[in-house]
């Protein structure tokens, strides 16, 4: 027979569901980037995020020491993301077992590191053998943790959009042929087995257009019908998520939890990049997100679900290469002023579009050449990282004849020039979208033509 529960422990149920209520409701994320000769030290961030913020977690991309030794002790949620590069190696239990000995152990408890990124968008950029020991990896750094003797520190991987087809409706969306039953169904089914989340980069920024602008910012609008379900999107986050989520349902997958890995918006942008970048577009965005989130509304399929979600970026990182925009992403400057107001200040307002004026940034000299885009290498891109990159833009049914013995951009005979010519043509074919030219971070996207006398680029 089951004892009554005394007054004090009823007292004592409600303030832990209470306490864990308010904890749900400030659990949104940061991405914590460190390409900016100007950012200041670890230690002085993770005091900021503590006694200012909301913020309760940070995403780093890479597994950076400093970082997490500065986080020690804070409380706050550390993920730590692999480099692609260790994707092949770690696929040994005996190597993956040794990496996490030697860059995790030693922080661990400590640091309260909450997720194991294997990699970052394997699937969209490759090249392919990092994509067939991906599976691999992500259970022998599981296996890795156990041996440790580590079991609260969950494994996952990061996706870009890239692995759906393109659709219009969540209920026409479904993963990208050939990648479901063989990259995505293993990855789920270790996401199941493992009770982890599969985790995204949903960026309605890249889907950006002057007509949806307030579909994409999380604007009042008319919002997108979906016929096939009878249902209503108010904004483009919920619908790409959705999307997601109708993708893991026709695989079978429709109980594996989604986080969602980045999504933010640039405060300021080259001259192509306009209306888009702007302090007002980023607030907007932003601002909506932590709304959003904070509500705990859900989608329109994932009703009453608030999905693990890390903004893009904490700081503006004046190293980062590509275009204006991607150096002013972040929420904050170097010195810790905002670029505008979101609502994650302790004791500040609700987040995007309300209080004082946002102060922007200082302007950035404009790019010249219109309103025209191309998709080119990056300086220091290597030849194999670009000879990767023509084998995989070939692979997905690009004309690549023209670079043929032979062909109209065939000269010059360098690795450069033909991946610069494929590069553009997929970025192209793909509908413009900023993700389809970062090619693993070695395409950058320009307003000057590339075009030669004899070798015309698509535009």
């Amino acid at each position: 027979m089951a004892v009554p529960p005394s007054p004090f422990r009823a007292a004592a149920a409600v303030l832990f569901l209470l306490a864990a209520a308010v904890a749900a409701v400030d659990a949104i994320g940061v991405n914590y980037g460190i390409l900016g000769d100007n950012l200041p030290p670890p230690a002085q961030v993770a005091q900021f995020l503590k006694e200012k913020t909301t913020i309760d977690r940070v995403k780093i991309f890479g597994v950076n020491a400093d970082i997490l030794q500065a986080f020690a002790g804070t409380g706050i949620l550390v993920s730590v993301t692999i480099p692609n590069g260790e994707i092949p190696n770690l696929a040994n239990i005996h190597y993956a077992r040794r990496y996490i000995a030697a860059n995790i152990k030693p922080f661990h408890p400590q640091t309260k590191i909450q997720y194991i990124l294997v990699g970052n968008e394997i699937l969209h950029w490759g090249p392919q053998d990092l994509r067939d020991n991906l599976v691999a990896a992500m259970h022998a750094v599981n296996k890795a943790l156990r041996l440790e003797k580590i079991t609260d520190v969950k494994v996952t991987t990061a996706h870009s959009l890239g692995i759906l087809q393109p659709s219009d409706l969540p209920s026409l969306a479904r993963f990208t042929a050939g990648w479901d039953k063989a990259y995505l169904a293993p990855i789920l089914e270790f996401h199941r087995q493992t009770r982890t989340p599969f985790m995204v980069n949903p960026y309605p920024y890249f889907g950006y257009s002057p007509d949806k602008s307030d579909f994409a910012l999380f604007r009042p609008n008319k919002g997108v019908y979906d016929k096939y379900i009878r249902r209503t999107y108010g904004n483009m986050f919920d619908l790409l998520l959705d999307s997601v989520y109708v993708s893991m349902k026709k695989l079978g997958f429709p109980d594996v939890e989604i986080a969602v890995g980045e999504t933010g918006w640039a405060s300021q942008g080259e001259t192509y990049e306009q209306p888009k970048c702007s302090v007002a577009n980023a607030a907007d965005y932003n601002g909506g997100l932590v709304r959003h989130y904070n509500a705990g509304r859900g989608t329109p399929l994932m009703p009453k679900r608030r999905f693990e979600t890390y903004i893009f970026a904490l700081f503006n990182e004046n190293q980062k290469t590509g275009s204006t925009a991607e150096r002013n992403f972040g929420l904050f400057r170097p010195d810790f002023t905002a670029v505008y107001d979101v609502g994650i200040m302790r004791g500040g307002s609700g987040g995007g579009g309300g209080g004082a004026a946002p102060s922007k940034p200082t302007p950035a000299p404009p790019v010249t050449g219109g309103s025209n885009k191309w998709c080119v290498p990056k300086a220091g891109a290597s030849d194999a990282a670009l000879q990767n990159n023509i084998n995989y833009a070939c692979g997905q049914g690009i004309d690549c004849q023209p670079i043929q013995p032979g062909g109209a951009c065939f000269n010059p005979p360098t690795v450069r020039a033909h991946a610069s010519f494929v590069m553009n043509t997929y970025y192209h074919a793909k509908g413009l979208q900023d993700f389809n030219c970062d090619f693993s971070g070695t395409g950058v996207v320009t307003s000057s033509d590339p075009s030669t006398s004899t070798c015309k680029y698509v535009s």
